[in-house]
């Protein structure tokens, strides 16, 4: 999965992205309105953290100009301990959940599993397919409980998979949400996870669909 971190104070901005990355996430940064504005009009996220206070464009403006251009992806905002009026404002603006600074990563990462989840129709943080199980909370997957070893990419594509179960997903669309902005980009490598996936999960799990992409479903 793929995040977007806006965060004009470089300290934070460099924690938040180490613990996203941590976690297990895909994560790319701006540091002011103009790049925040030009990445998330330009690549898709599965959520985007946004501080209120930034240069040259303010976080709020940013978030209508998504809004008003139909980019729906979910957006957390940040905002000082004592600015109530930020919060309504952000989500008044089209924001999905806020979190007051400061604050605790696990929190963070918390608030952001669950707007992913919402975006995709998931209630639980556990999701399944079949006998394949995906514990969000912690970066697992196992199949009828027995834990499964994957790479990092093995398990961006996995993830992306199950969070868009019984759809067909593009290979462009799993290039686009497993790199990073300045990562050199190969779609080939995504058969190759693909081909690793399929060696370690039930057969039939994932289904190529001919000249469209792939869909994760659970064998009839």
């Amino acid at each position: 999965m793929r995040l977007l971190v806006v965060e004009d104070d470089a300290i934070l901005r460099r924690q938040v992205v180490a613990g996203l990355r941590a976690a297990g996430y895909v994560v790319d940064a701006a540091a002011d309105g103009v790049d925040a504005h030009h990445l998330g009009d330009s690549s898709p996220y599965d959520a985007v953290v946004l501080d209120l206070g930034l240069p040259q464009i303010d976080g709020l403006t940013v978030l209508r100009k998504w809004r008003a251009a139909g980019r729906d992806m979910p957006v957390l905002i940040l905002t000082a301990r004592d600015g109530w009026h930020e919060k309504v404002a952000g989500i008044d603006a089209g924001a999905d959940d806020y979190l007051s600074k400061p604050f605790h990563m696990e929190e963070l990462l918390a608030r952001l599993r669950a707007l992913i989840r919402r975006a995709g129709g998931h209630a639980s943080a556990e999701l399944a397919c079949g006998p394949l199980t995906l514990d969000t909370r912690h970066g697992r997957a196992a199949i009828d409980g027995r834990a499964l070893t994957l790479t990092s990419h093995e398990y961006r594509v996995l993830a992306y998979l199950m969070h868009h179960r019984d759809e067909v997903v593009s290979r462009s669309d799993l290039v686009e949400h497993i790199y990073a902005q300045d990562f050199d980009r190969d779609s080939n490598t995504v058969e190759v996870f693909i081909a690793r996936l399929r060696k370690k999960l039930p057969p039939g799990l994932i289904e190529t669909v001919r000249g469209l992409g792939y869909r994760l479903s659970a064998p009839r």
